[in-house]
């Protein structure tokens, strides 16, 4: 699979402020990914780095295996990095046409970036008339007009009502459905959950995790258990390798499976170490369970 962006190493410091800590990760073409993390945890400053706004302080990066100087590759990108900024006397058609002119493209993609946005009909009102919900979908329009093999959103639902959530998240789907690789950056699990194929977990500049959204979903879950002898059942399942990590909650002991282990099975074996079980649930741990493990212990600092 073609990677579109190679990321090794990166590394920012702003004094003795680590922005952006040796993350790497590579983005292939056609998938959806979703860099998830905290306020503060280097998503924005990532982004900017690959696109030429924010210099590194060490490590590298590469667009489209190399071939290109980045300034070359970025007009293969379509980027929205900050808030929607458009003249507000201008219809949506006509600041559409003035960014076409200072891109170079041709005009007709105006139309059809429109209607990908689902602004045609609203293509001839000003841009203050607006609502926050189109004016995002007006910057998505606009980071379409050249056509971009890959699209960089920077939380790109932020400060949106549940409509205009479900609208941009829609036409994200739509976009990818066409074939375009996209990178976009979100503090919400939900979003990169229900949007996003892979992702790269942040937390204070490092990442934590890099691969498929549902393969970060795929544990084998965790056992909470009660018996009368609470100190024999930790030590059994302490040196069993087919559990985790053991921690005490309460009255009840939760320990999480290294491999895949159904109730029955477990209180089998459990029964012939002497030990029987009062309370014996087993359930999967959710991808928000995960996400907060990973992160727990952050401050959200911007």
């Amino acid at each position: 699979m073609e990677t579109i962006l190679k990321i090794e190493n990166l590394t920012k410091k702003y004094g003795k402020l680590i922005a952006v800590n040796d993350v790497s990760f590579n983005i292939e073409k056609g998938n959806v990914y979703g860099i998830l993390g905290p306020n503060g945890s280097g998503k924005s400053t990532t982004l900017g780095i690959v696109l030429n706004v924010v210099n590194k302080t060490s490590g590298d990066f590469s667009w489209f295996g190399g071939k290109l100087s980045t300034h070359e590759a970025l007009k293969k990108v379509g980027a929205i990095i900050e808030h929607p900024n458009f003249y507000p006397y201008m219809t949506a058609k006509q600041n559409l046409e003035l960014v076409c002119k200072i891109k170079g493209v041709a005009k007709n993609q105006v139309q059809k970036s429109l209607e990908i946005v689902d602004l045609l009909d609203r293509q001839d009102d000003k841009f203050k008339g607006f609502s926050l919900g189109m004016k995002q979908r007006l910057a998505i329009a606009s980071a379409l007009l050249n056509e971009p093999e890959i699209l960089i959103l920077d939380e790109p639902t932020n400060g949106l009502d549940p409509q205009g959530i479900h609208q941009i998240r829609g036409i994200i789907k739509r976009i990818a459905a066409n074939g375009t690789t996209i990178l976009l950056a979100s503090h919400l699990l939900d979003e990169v959950e229900k949007v996003c194929s892979h992702v790269v977990v942040l937390r204070k500049g490092k990442s934590l995790y890099v691969g498929k959204v549902d393969e970060m979903n795929a544990s084998f879950g965790f056992v909470t258990m009660q018996c009368d002898n609470m100190p024999l059942l930790k030590e059994v399942l302490s040196s069993h390798k087919g559990f985790g990590k053991i921690t005490e909650e309460g009255e009840y002991i939760v320990a999480y499976l290294n491999e895949e282990m159904d109730a029955s099975s477990l209180n089998k074996l459990l029964f012939e170490k002497g030990i029987s079980l009062s309370h014996l649930v087993k359930r999967k741990e959710s991808l928000e369970e995960q996400f907060l493990e990973l992160t727990k212990n952050t401050t959200s600092t911007k």
